[in-house]
């Protein structure tokens, strides 16, 4: 079960102007279930992308950067149930027949749609039954699906994951809408996630690129479930460019910090509803490495925290076992790192003080923090002023039924 995660309503998500959407059920590998939705943009909407960082990356993740170096998209294709990787040539045969099947249906080059498929890797993707739904997708699509949207691209998901926010720029109100989905397989570059967010703002499309990747770093990239990278991991931002403001021709303007805000904030609460829904997860937790001398180095001991199983099953158990915490970040590999110099926090209760247990630490204090749903692990390393955090959650024994039984 999510933990603090509820579903989200219809009526929570604002539709964005230039922005429809269809969902149908495909067969593509359960029947009965929502499996392939489609994404219409209207012309003159920017999009930029951010993709898996995994060397063994799906047939879609191809395609989309060489279409999104085509640039103009007006569609996107989105499936469950097959990941459509590790399938060599026949795969990128199939990813692309399903962009020129949809292309055909909406008058459009095959460039201009991209790809998205998660699922079963290494399984041919049946690009039939994705063409045949294809109508049904199209007659559905309506402005204010993204709720049916966040529904079809669930996977192992238990709660779909969408967000709304609207801001006022230049007088105007601007929306921010994402979907995102995710539950294991889930470490940064980026998770084994898709995730969705448009917004109807006026921005040089010259910046998306540029805004879809800081989005992403300032969330997607700072979560994890299990430490794997996956091989289909997208994250898709849109400008429709409908919004009557004055256009934004810089991130950090401040009509730009305004869109840019809005965006992180929608796009963290999707990066946070993955970790709540975790495989298994029953606590969402917070790891804050502060005192470092970069930001990059904090983001490395945190993050040696927040994979470590041994870790993560403490957590499960509630068990205040917490020199684990201690030895994570003495392996995260910084080389001249003082022990003397660390401080650790469990929420309020300070554990650790200069390399050591705190004299007034008590047992039931650590207990007491452990066993509450959302937790703060808070390292101080004591060498510097940067600091940096990542979200992570427990392991526990549903994480393997999951995953043992994820074929089947």
């Amino acid at each position: 079960m999510a933990v603090n995660l509820s579903a989200p309503t219809a009526a929570a998500l604002h539709p964005v102007p230039g922005v429809r959407i269809g969902v149908t059920e495909a067969g593509i590998r359960k029947a009965n279930r929502k499996d392939l939705t489609v994404f219409l943009l209207d012309e003159g909407a920017s999009v930029g992308g951010v993709f898996t960082k995994n060397r063994f990356c799906a047939a879609p993740v191809q395609v989309c950067r060489e279409h999104l170096a085509h640039g103009d998209i007006r569609a996107m294709l989105i499936n469950t149930g097959n990941a459509n990787a590790g399938t060599g040539e026949d795969g990128m045969v199939r990813a692309r027949a399903t962009c020129i099947a949809l292309a055909r249906h909406l008058n459009l080059a095959p460039e201009q749609v991209l790809p998205f498929s998660t699922g079963v890797i290494m399984e041919p993707l049946p690009a039939d039954r994705i063409e045949a739904g294809l109508p049904a997708a199209l007659a559905d699509a309506q402005p204010g699906h993204w709720l049916r949207a966040a529904e079809g691209i669930m996977t192992t998901d238990t709660v779909a994951k969408a967000f709304s926010r609207q801001v006022t720029i230049g007088g105007v109100t601007v929306t921010v809408t994402g979907i995102s989905k995710g539950a294991g397989m889930i470490r940064p570059n980026m998770a084994t996630m898709l995730g969705f967010l448009a917004t109807d703002a006026r921005i040089d499309g010259s910046l998306l690129q540029e805004l879809a990747f800081e989005l992403a770093e300032g969330s997607f990239n700072r979560v994890t479930v299990d430490g794997d990278t996956s091989t289909n991991d997208s994250f898709i931002v849109v400008a429709t460019n409908r919004a009557k403001h004055a256009p934004i021709t810089a991130i950090d303007s401040p009509e730009g910090r305004v869109l840019k805000q809005a965006m992180l904030e929608v796009s963290r609460l999707l990066a946070h509803a993955i970790v709540r829904d975790g495989e298994g997860a029953t606590k969402f937790i917070t790891v804050r490495v502060e005192g470092g001398q970069t930001a990059a180095e904090c983001r490395q001991v945190a993050y040696a925290i927040a994979h470590s199983p041994l870790v993560k099953t403490a957590f499960f158990a509630s068990d205040p076992n917490l020199g684990r915490i201690l030895a994570a970040v003495g392996y995260a590999g910084i080389a001249d790192l003082d022990p003397a110099g660390i401080d650790l926090y469990l929420d309020d209760v300070h554990v650790a003080k200069g390399g050591g247990r705190n004299p007034a630490y008590r047992e039931e204090d650590g207990q007491r923090v452990m066993k509450q749903s959302e937790i703060t692990v808070r390292v101080a390393l004591g060498r510097g002023t940067a600091a940096d955090q990542v979200w992570t959650c427990d392991f526990s024994h549903e994480y393997v039924t999951i995953n043992a039984d994820y074929r089947s």
